[in-house]
């Protein structure tokens, strides 16, 4: 047997085999560090969803980057600081050496070059449009990393959007101004005179670019996927992430200075590397919120990737659940539920149920509100709607002008039996209504409460 096969064994068994429940202490800590390593390898080596996306962030980065910084420029011009996104450009482009200069000197003259007088309206709006597509690209890609398929509504997703391109620079240039406002007062310089403390002040401005990008990828990972993420797995995922951001900053600086592509590439050699940067910027911000969101949600560390493929019984048993639990909500005046509440309630993945809330709002038996996050309510009144017509909502969900029942051949036993069939289930369902459901719910909660 193989060394590579005794190592893949011995790693299954410490880390899959062995229950981490019946583990403690630093040992807990560490069988759970070892899986999230485990499924971040496995999603970036064996699942291309993670690495597609990232192709797919580069791609929209080079279309929207210029239209991004011009519409930055304009906000900070109004705070005076928009001279600063140059060399916060040349920070970020810092591992491409001579090049990364070179690239943001063309960037910056193209924005330079955009005269809003001679754009129109028109080009105004796809200026915006482009600025806009990149965050929904972006968010698409963490909510697919958080497994989350319900996206904001248009007017949820417009202002947060906006929200984020107008304060967003303010608030990252208003940080970058602090740090060096303090770097440049009298206090620090003596501090640095001193002889203890001169080192530890010294070392922490050598820190303060990793704190400055861990609370930057913190403040994505809570802010852009459309679901609740916890401050410490944000905080996990972002500190792990910048420092390999950083790491892979100085490796990728190496590789530029020793790699000799201009031979091949000759004027395209800047653009080459400069999307290779770009993908391992993406590719490293995706990993953090993956790590996030094992993290946060420890069930999901299981070491054989699976389909949640529900049976067509479980849809119906869920559609029924899910139209019980939002009724009872409705009737007791309390809070509406939410797609991940009851993701949580009925004990089943949000991306499962999804699509069957989806089903229930084209009926008209669900309505989404504006709310933040969106919550749910009854779309008819619970009297009005019969279990029949829940049930009908999942089972013909997929049914369109072309792929119905009609499509089938005549069948005349067939037929007979399986209307027999709908005949048996409509007996019962089409006469109690969701009400119905709810309060006989009530009573036998009530009876067991008075026993």
């Amino acid at each position: 047997m193989g060394q590579l096969q005794l190592l893949n064994q011995f790693l299954i068994h410490h880390i899959w085999d062995a229950g981490s429940h019946a583990l403690t202490g630093w040992r807990a800590r560490l069988v759970g560090a070892l899986r999230i390593f485990y499924l971040i390898l496995r999603d970036l080596l064996f699942d291309s969803q993670l690495t597609m996306q990232a192709m797919s962030l580069v791609y929209t980065t080079l279309l929207a980057l210029v239209p991004l910084i011009a519409v930055s420029v304009s906000v900070l011009k109004g705070f005076g600081v928009h001279n600063q996104i140059e060399p916060v450009l040349l920070h970020f482009l810092e591992p491409l050496g001579n090049r990364g200069v070179e690239i943001t000197k063309t960037i910056i003259g193209f924005v330079e070059k955009i005269n809003s007088g001679l754009l129109g309206s028109l080009g105004l709006a796809l200026l915006l449009y482009t600025v806009i597509s990149l965050m929904q690209k972006i968010e698409q890609a963490f909510n697919h990393t958080w497994h989350v398929s319900e996206e904001r509504s248009f007017a949820q997703r417009f202002s947060d959007y906006l929200s984020v391109i107008l304060i967003g620079p303010v608030l990252v240039f208003a940080a970058i101004g602090i740090t060096a406002s303090i770097s440049s007062t009298t206090i620090y310089q003596k501090m640095l005179d001193l002889p203890g403390l001169g080192l530890i002040v010294g070392a922490f401005s050598h820190v303060i670019p990793f704190l400055l990008v861990i609370l930057a990828f913190t403040l994505i990972y809570i802010f852009i996927p459309n679901t609740r993420v916890a401050l410490r797995s944000a905080l996990v995922g972002a500190s792990i992430a910048g420092v390999l951001w950083q790491c892979v900053g100085w490796l990728f600086t190496w590789f530029v200075t020793t790699a000799n592509y201009s031979a091949i590439y000759s004027a395209f050699a800047a653009m080459f590397f400069f999307m290779i940067w770009l993908y391992a910027s993406w590719t490293i911000l995706l990993i953090g919120a993956s790590i996030a969101y094992y993290f946060q949600n420890p069930e999901q560390r299981i070491r054989e990737r699976r389909a949640w493929v529900l049976s067509n019984r479980m849809k119906e048993k869920l559609a029924l659940s899910i139209m019980a639990e939002v009724a009872r909500h409705f009737y007791q005046q309390t809070a509406a539920r939410t797609l991940r509440a009851l993701a949580q309630r009925l004990n089943i993945a949000t991306e499962s149920i999804h699509p069957i809330i989806q089903s229930l709002i084209q009926k008209g038996l669900l309505v989404r509100t504006d709310a933040e996050p969106a919550d749910y309510v009854p779309g008819q009144a619970p009297e009005t709607i019969s279990l029949l017509a829940v049930i009908e909502a999942v089972r013909q969900a997929e049914e369109d002008e072309i792929l119905n029942l009609k499509r089938l051949p005549k069948d005349a036993i067939v037929d007979h039996y399986y209307q027999i069939y709908q005949d048996a289930a409509a007996a019962t369902l089409a006469v109690t209504t969701l009400k119905d459901l709810v309060m006989r719910h009530q009573d036998v909660a009530q009876h067991v409460t008075n026993k």
